[in-house]
């Protein structure tokens, strides 16, 4: 089926499809595969074959060769032939038409009712192999023109001490953004629209965190249920933009997403990235053959040792990529590398990243993963974030990552959220959570950002949901319930979901309150998920992945309520983005430094007494108060000693009103109020002085400001 086209032997090293020019450079790893051939699809109609091309050229495993006349545009796909012996660990089958690993862009979806299986019997049986062709349900990958007009637009690059991130869907952002043209609504170029851009600099965050934008597929069970991976943490092209988010079609999602990075870039704002690279969406034995286990199952997997048929699964989706393969890791290196020189993205979140550090199966911090990450002079200069755990043994890895990553701090998460519902014996730990964690972090030589502080994550409760509910509320997902976390952490405030009672309803704005500004007053770097600074409700479903409707979306219409939790938000992030208190590079001493009276860190008792080494070992502490000495900081880049005002923080976890004696006179005479969050309003209540008493709310926080004095 190749007649007519002119084939050489092209170039082993542009892996992917490459237009020159001249025609289509195909390079395509496979190490057991005998042949491997490229067909070419009809543009106005994917379903009809053009032609058929076997890759002319085999070097060090990768089967390459060079096609005249083809364009940008143009769609093909692989197929791979080689053994198909499951039980050795092998699953070529050549009737199944494979997405190219290395494929810019995609167009179509996976339909699981075609007969995309390998093996014969759906999903009953994996030993004997499928002769049905595969085409017509799975999508086509599509050759790609690279050549766009960044207009001259330079990364912002936000110092990691004055990030703050927002964690957020692309879709879920803009469904129901009114400020957005419909058309462009659920797509990158809706989320580059000015209306959705100017929410994100009067809230004042610099980074948005993308939920999966890598080319996804949806699981069987989903479609059956008439669901779909809103999330999208099922990837298929590491290198392709998911076209469920083009607004102009799948031909022009890279033009679509680089034109998003643009806008975001020109306000401002970075673009991080949540990358999976630890599992694809092909499943267990049981799965789809639709790329990596159609290619070379054996290199890009972690197979059972004695029984290659099965796959090792530290991820709970039924396979794990094998980093332990060179071609696997650099299938990921130049993923990572392909998404910060071409697409301009600013750094990377990776899902389950424990599993990238599982060599031989226990986690190794300086695995063959990690060191490529640490010596890549590209990959080594962007904002790099491990989710620090797996469902594997000895998954969870908080702080054992090395010093070029930050981590999603889940014992942060824990220890905020019980404090504020009132569990006891928390003092130390609190100490620690809201001065960088640094037990966790400074042994290693990492500082404050080496923790990404969060409170609520796409995954589980939002903040309103967490103060409104004391358990999961799951049914729509379709699994009884049984799916998500049962461990919480939350209090409904005394009733279970939503309610008409003006004290529940006035203490759960409190709470919100006193978590939004916890997590902007800690050390470290705060992230904020989509939609929790405007109350957003998922009606008690802590893991709604497969909700791509009004549950997850957005929802723009605020009332009076919504409209006062915004004006906070924002009003915390300016002060966290305003005082250089709050966005330390080492870790706190608490003690004198330089010529200044003031530690750079006290903890006081509501007697305005510091704090003993007994106070912090009583098991029912639920007041602390704690000042940032801003006169107390060494000088900064331009030799300052005097960096930012000092703040003094109140807390009070008791559901009972609390009085506080303010600091002797040495740690400054006059405090201005700056926020008090039983007081809707956010009206300044003045100033008051040191040996004076301050009386905080029950459940309530206060912070107090006294500007830096200057030499």
């Amino acid at each position: 089926m190749s007649d007519g086209l002119k084939v050489r032997a092209g170039n082993s090293s542009l892996m992917g499809a490459t237009f020159d020019g001249d025609g289509v450079n195909f390079a395509v790893f496979s190490e057991w595969g005998q042949k491997v051939e490229v067909c070419i699809y009809d543009s106005k109609d994917p379903n009809r074959e053009l032609h058929r091309v076997a890759l002319p050229e085999v070097t060090r495993h990768v089967h390459h060769g060079h096609i005249a006349g083809l364009k940008p545009g143009t769609l093909y796909g692989l197929r791979a032939h080689g053994p198909f012996e499951p039980e050795q660990g092998l699953r070529f089958n050549p009737h199944k038409l494979l997405m190219d690993p290395y494929a810019r862009a995609m167009v179509g979806g996976v339909d699981f009712k075609k007969p995309i299986y390998a093996h014969a019997s759906g999903a009953k049986d994996d030993l004997k192999q499928d002769s049905h062709d595969s085409a017509s349900g799975v999508p086509r990958s599509i050759v790609i023109d690279p050549h766009f007009n960044w207009e001259g637009v330079e990364r912002p690059n936000t110092p990691w001490g004055k990030t703050v991130i927002y964690e957020v869907h692309v879709k879920g952002f803009t469904m129901r953004h009114p400020g957005v043209p419909e058309e462009l609504r659920g797509t990158y170029g809706g989320f580059a629209h000015p209306a959705a851009i100017e929410h994100l600099k009067s809230l004042g965050v610099t980074a948005v965190e993308l939920l999966p934008i890598h080319q996804s597929a949806d699981e069987g069970f989903l479609r059956d249920r008439k669901l779909s991976n809103y999330w999208g943490y099922s990837t298929l092209g590491f290198f392709a933009p998911d076209a469920r988010f083009a607004c102009s079609g799948a031909f022009n999602v890279v033009n679509e997403f680089k034109g998003m990075v643009k806008a975001l870039h020109r306000a401002g704002i970075e673009v991080i990235l949540d990358v999976v690279y630890n599992h694809t969406c092909e499943g267990n034995h049981l799965g789809p053959t639709l790329s990596l286990k159609g290619l070379d199952n054996l290199a890009y997997y972690r197979l059972m040792p004695d029984t290659p048929r099965q796959y090792l699964d530290f991820t709970g989706t039924g396979n794990s990529l094998n980093v332990r393969h060179p071609e696997t890791l650099k299938l990921i290196s130049d993923s990572l590398r392909y998404w910060v020189e071409e697409m301009h993205v600013d750094g990377f979140r990776f899902d389950l990243a424990t599993t990238l550090g599982r060599d031989r199966g226990e986690f190794d911090r300086w695995g063959a993963f990690f060191q490529i990450i640490h010596q890549d002079p590209i990959l080594s200069q962007v904002k790099m974030i491990a989710e620090p755990w797996d469902v594997g043994l000895g998954g969870y890895q908080v702080a054992n990552f090395g010093v070029d990553w930050s981590e999603w701090n889940g014992k942060y998460r824990d220890a905020i959220r019980r404090y504020w519902k009132g569990d006891d014996n928390l003092a130390a730990e609190i100490g620690y959570r809201l001065t960088g964690s640094s037990d966790l972090f400074e042994m290693s030589g990492r500082g404050p950002a080496a923790s990404v502080n969060f409170i609520t994550s796409h995954d589980g409760f939002t903040l309103h949901d967490l103060v409104t509910y004391n358990d999961k509320h799951n049914e729509a997902n379709g699994e009884g319930n049984r799916d998500g976390t049962e461990d919480n952490q939350s209090w409904n405030c005394g009733v279970e979901g939503e309610t008409q009672d003006p004290k529940v309803i006035q203490l759960r704005e409190q709470q919100k309150r006193n978590l939004l500004a916890t997590l902007f007053l800690s050390q470290g770097i705060p992230m904020l998920v989509a939609g929790d600074e405007m109350g957003r409700t998922q009606g008690g479903n802590n893991n709604a992945y497969c909700q791509d409707n009004e549950l997850s979306w957005l929802d723009w219409n605020l009332d009076e309520r919504r409209k006062a939790l915004l004006d906070f938000t924002r009003r915390m992030i300016h002060l966290r983005l305003t005082q250089p208190v709050l966005q330390r590079r080492k870790f706190f001493h608490g003690k004198q430094i330089w010529d200044s009276e003031l530690k750079d860190l006290a903890w006081f008792r509501p007697d305005g007494k510091e704090m003993t080494q007994e106070d912090w070992q009583k098991p029912f502490v639920r007041s602390l108060a704690f000042l940032l000495g801003g006169d107390a900081f060494a000088p900064d880049a331009e030799g300052n000693k005097r960096v930012g005002d000092s703040l003094l923080v109140l807390m009070n976890a008791h559901h009972e009103a609390l009085t506080y004696t303010l600091p002797e006179i040495k740690w400054g005479n006059d405090w201005e109020f700056v926020v008090d969050s039983a007081d809707l309003t956010g009206a300044k209540r003045g100033k008051s002085h040191a040996g004076t008493c301050v009386k905080v709310t029950g459940r309530g926080l206060v912070i107090l400001q006294r500007p830096a004095v200057n030499d």
